[in-house]
């Protein structure tokens, strides 16, 4: 995988929006009467990031990106719970207001990651096949039906395994319809922007990636691609 400017700027943006979509989380906001995390405003951005990745640098390079974010945001996590370890100064008063923000039950921790890997692959997956059977046209469907997919896959995955038992049914699928219609809505509000990065992208990096001959294996980090230039 060759490692351009403009892919180095890709990758540090979309490791940053999921370390900050993690963060902005434990806040609740109110849209149109629906209680939504914070997150739902950041999160999406990855979506788009990897559909980007994925259009132009093609799926190998989209997957050890997302391998990359995915260790970053452990390792923060875990820096994270090091800090909330370590003794309070006596004349520091913030301890509980810090493991409120930056504290994380293992059972939010692991319905977090898993929804992370299965959303982000399959939504790339998706994409790089789209690719490939539209012969790199209609992208809007690509982005959009990747995405519904994808974040429909994060969200159930999350939301089950974070809160199931701890709410009755109805509240857990209105919980899970809300966020995955706050998601798409923004993906498909994106669409102008995503074109418009996948078309600069393209011409500057002279790159335009199809998927023909590439293992979509999710741990083969550096299997093979195939790309067609120009």
């Amino acid at each position: 995988m060759r490692v351009t400017p403009l892919l180095a700027v890709i990758t540090a943006l979309f490791v940053t929006v999921l370390i900050t979509a993690n963060i902005v989380a434990v806040k609740l906001i109110g849209v149109a009467g629906a209680v939504l995390p914070a997150a739902v405003v950041v999160f999406p951005v990855s979506y788009i990031l990897a559909d980007v990745l994925t259009e132009v640098y093609g799926y190998s390079t989209a997957r050890a990106v997302i391998w990359l974010a995915f260790i970053c945001n452990a390792l923060a996590v875990l820096f994270f719970w090091v800090a909330g370890a370590l003794p309070s100064a006596p004349v520091w008063d913030g301890q509980s207001a810090y493991q409120r923000i930056l504290g994380y039950t293992p059972r939010l921790l692991g319905a977090s990651f898993a929804g992370y890997l299965v959303g982000e692959f399959t939504n790339a997956f998706l994409l790089s096949r789209m690719k490939v059977a539209t012969r790199g046209r209609w992208l809007w469907t690509r982005t959009i039906g990747s995405t519904i997919i994808g974040e429909g896959l994060d969200t159930i995955i999350f939301i089950t395994l974070a809160f199931a038992g701890t709410m009755p049914g109805n509240v857990l699928g209105r919980l899970m319809l809300n966020q995955w219609l706050a998601k798409v809505v923004f993906e498909t509000l994106a669409t102008p922007f995503t074109y418009a990065a996948v078309r600069y992208l393209k011409r500057v990096e002279g790159l335009d990636s199809y998927d023909r001959q590439v293992s979509f294996n999710p741990l083969a980090v550096f299997g093979r691609r195939s790309a067609v230039r120009g």
